[in-house]
């Protein structure tokens, strides 16, 4: 055992040597030719990092398109800021700000008029007739926030017995609070009155250079039309017979198309406006846990993380470090992860196993024919910074093949052939191969009775195949294998042959 244990040492420490006198090779990921595409991604996207170059970096709480979405507008796009949704571009007098919530841009107003859609038939400011529930969402960051600003307008009229009734629905900044009004928006009655004004009143003020979380939503099947800031009820009604939950819901009445208007009358920034077929639902970037709580953040407390697809070297390679050119703000962190193999085909998610490493510092022990590397990005503790990872160079060694023997003879026998040559000069080898074929160049060999070929033979100089057929002539070549790695294979010796016979 303890022989055992200083050979194991000896070999670890001669690997060693030898990754330093070989030249190094490098797999470049990032930097100047961009990020591959990779196995798998979660909550990342690219940004802009050093050098000017594309980085990896955390994707931000940014809404995403679900099956209900009929309109998403996430500003990202000067010229068409409509991301999601069947509705058409009237005008824009928004423009791009990099002071942002979600995503890389939000939409900079100046009270000189705002974003104004259509939207055409099908969608829900676009179609006459009953309706079902519905959620509008955005995000606001005001400078001023003085009454009379006007977040969102639709104004229209529907026909009821041959008369034309106005209709409005309308968000506007009151005492530094936003009240939603709703006039013949829902065809409602309550204890036999109709009930033409609906308003629901902010309670929370809205404090200028600081973003919020804005939502109005209405639920078709209870009838309760609620809004939220940051997620807390700020006002809500049951729009129902009794004015109450167990009463009969009024549903939305949506007259003549007209077009909506987004921020007309507003001095601030917005981001991510969407609009829901479907009443208001925890959001993506709000746990369960958390839900009534004011804690959003831009980026999700658990991070992103990334996978490479595997990278295939050659045999035996080993890796000897990783290095990262990055950017970690305090209270963030990249950590990553890499691991090895010689068939990633029988790959799973945890097999094999990831090994923690960190950037600059040495790698013991991943070798083999493909390379895998991971990396998880995480944010400060209050989800307001990223760190960023430009570039990841992997710095590995092939293994140099082994020579083979100078010299080879083959001698022929009773139904066998003795193989045999000098040792290799190469200090390397730990054993060699023995080929075999019926022609010369193939050694596809299958009859001998000690195996196909090729055959190892470990670290003697002399073989004898047997069970070969008197009369038939062979061929041979011997080739070294590394005594660092076995799968490790040098070229094939000069080819020698001989035909066994019964006479020998």
């Amino acid at each position: 055992m303890r022989n055992c244990i200083r050979k194991t040492s000896v070999l670890v420490v001669l690997m060693g040597l030898i990754c330093a006198l070989l030249p190094a090779k490098e797999i470049v990921l990032g930097g100047k030719a961009g990020w591959p595409v990779f196995q798998s991604e979660e909550n990342l996207s690219r940004g802009k990092g050093r050098f000017g170059y594309e980085c990896i970096q955390l994707d931000t709480n940014s809404f995403e398109v679900q099956p209900e979405t009929d309109l998403l507008i996430k500003f990202e796009k000067k010229s068409n800021p409509i991301a999601h949704g069947n509705y058409e571009l009237v005008s824009n007098k928004i423009h791009n700000s990099n002071q942002t919530n979600m995503g890389k841009y939000a939409g900079l107003c100046r009270n000189t008029g705002g974003l104004y859609v259509l939207g055409q038939p099908g969608t829900f400011f676009g179609t006459e007739g009953l309706m079902g529930s519905f959620c509008i969402e955005f995000w606001l960051n005001p400078s001023l926030a003085e009454n009379g600003e006007v977040i969102l307008n639709w104004e229209s009229s529907k026909n009821v017995n041959h008369h034309l009734i106005y209709q409005l629905m309308n968000a506007t900044f009151a005492s530094g609070h936003i009240e939603w009004t709703f006039t013949d928006i829902f065809d409602a009655k309550i204890n036999d009155t109709e009930l033409h004004e609906i308003v629901l009143k902010g309670t929370s003020r809205i404090i200028p250079e600081k973003w919020s979380y804005h939502v109005l939503s209405f639920d078709a099947d209870t009838g309760l039309l609620e809004y939220k800031v940051n997620g807390v009820t700020e006002d809500l009604k049951f729009i129902t017979s009794n004015g109450f939950e167990n009463g009969e819901v009024a549903l939305v009445v949506m007259g003549t198309p007209s077009q909506l208007e987004i921020c007309p009358e507003y001095t601030g920034e917005i981001d991510d406006f969407r609009i829901s077929r479907k009443p208001y639902e925890i959001p993506e970037f709000q746990s369960a846990e958390n839900a009534g709580k004011v804690e959003y953040t831009m980026y999700v407390p658990t991070g992103g993380k990334f996978v490479s697809k595997p990278m295939i070297v050659s045999d035996g390679s080993m890796l000897n470090s990783i290095t990262a050119e990055m950017d970690v703000p305090s209270q963030t962190e990249i950590c990553f992860y890499v691991r090895s193999g010689d068939n990633y085909y029988g790959w799973t998610d945890s097999y094999p196993e990831w090994k923690p490493v960190k950037s600059g510092e040495q790698i013991k022990g991943v070798t083999g024919l493909y390379f895998q590397v991971a990396a998880e990005l995480f944010p400060d503790g209050d989800g307001e910074k990223s760190p960023t990872l430009t570039q990841l160079v992997m710095d590995y060694t092939e293994l140099p093949e082994p020579l083979p023997p100078f010299i080879v003879k083959a001698m022929a026998g009773n139904g066998s052939v003795t193989v045999s040559w000098n040792y290799s000069v190469d200090d390397t080898v730990g054993g060699y191969y023995v080929y075999y074929g019926t022609r010369p160049g193939e050694y596809l060999g299958r009859v001998a009775l000690e195996g196909e070929s090729p055959i190892n033979v470990g670290s003697t100089t002399s073989f004898t195949l047997t069970g070969l057929e008197n009369g038939r002539i062979y061929y041979f070549a011997v080739a070294a294998w590394s005594m660092y790695d076995e799968r490790v294979v040098g070229n094939l010796s000069k080819e020698v042959f001989a035909r066994p016979l019964a006479r020998y």
